[in-house]
């Protein structure tokens, strides 16, 4: 056997390793979209076409799976997000922050029910809520950094509360809980967020 051989079967394994995880975590997602909040190894590992062994093989908790699952939501929003410029009049931006805000709930929203239901028992689910704030903060903070300017010691605050505004347990409220349709529930969060930023501005 030549030298060269050696790493081409190691690559290969590695690459089927990575399609099998990758099924395991499809199928994950996919069960949790049509409404099976807490799917089961079992399922998870019958709906990805892998042994039940594979299935904790390849993730050794549900910790480890609710990770890489949590990652790969993150990388849907990724690709669905949409730059906003700094630069457009603070109507504008508000308008598009929501619209853009409201469609990537929409997409997160069967993962984020599910989430909802285990995080209290779940460090990794927790985690992963974490991370979606961050990265909510951080366009907040860039998007909105003219008025914030002006925000002075409330500054921490009208971040938190455009973030709270902008977040899944919002939206929740306001599709779930006030049985709000999309376009209503995004009305909705446009008014909060531009109160919110039009006070500062008008000082």
């Amino acid at each position: 056997m030549g030298r060269a051989e050696v790493p081409e079967r190691v690559d290969g394994r590695t690459a089927r390793a990575e399609r099998t995880r990758a099924a395991i975590v499809e199928a994950h997602l996919a069960l949790i979209s049509e409404g099976d909040l807490r799917p089961t190894g079992e399922r998870i590992a019958e709906r990805a076409g892998v042994s039940l062994r594979t299935l904790w093989t390849n993730f050794k908790d549900m910790e480890t799976l609710f990770e890489a699952s949590g990652a790969e939501v993150l990388r849907q929003q990724d690709a669905a997000y949409r730059p906003i410029s700094p630069a457009l009049p603070l109507a504008r931006r508000v308008d598009a922050y929501c619209r853009q805000r409201a469609r990537l709930l929409q997409l997160i929203a069967p993962s984020a029910r599910a989430a909802q239901m285990r995080e209290p028992v779940s460090g990794q689910l927790r985690r992963n809520r974490l991370k979606h704030i961050e990265r909510v903060r951080d366009e907040i903070e860039e998007l909105f950094a003219a008025e914030l300017a002006l925000a002075g010691p409330g500054r921490g605050q009208l971040v938190d509360a455009i973030v709270a505004a902008s977040m899944w347990p919002a939206w929740s409220m306001l599709r779930d809980g006030l049985g709000l349709g999309v376009d209503a529930a995004r009305a909705v969060m446009a008014r909060t967020v531009g109160a919110l930023l039009a006070e500062i501005a008008d000082h």
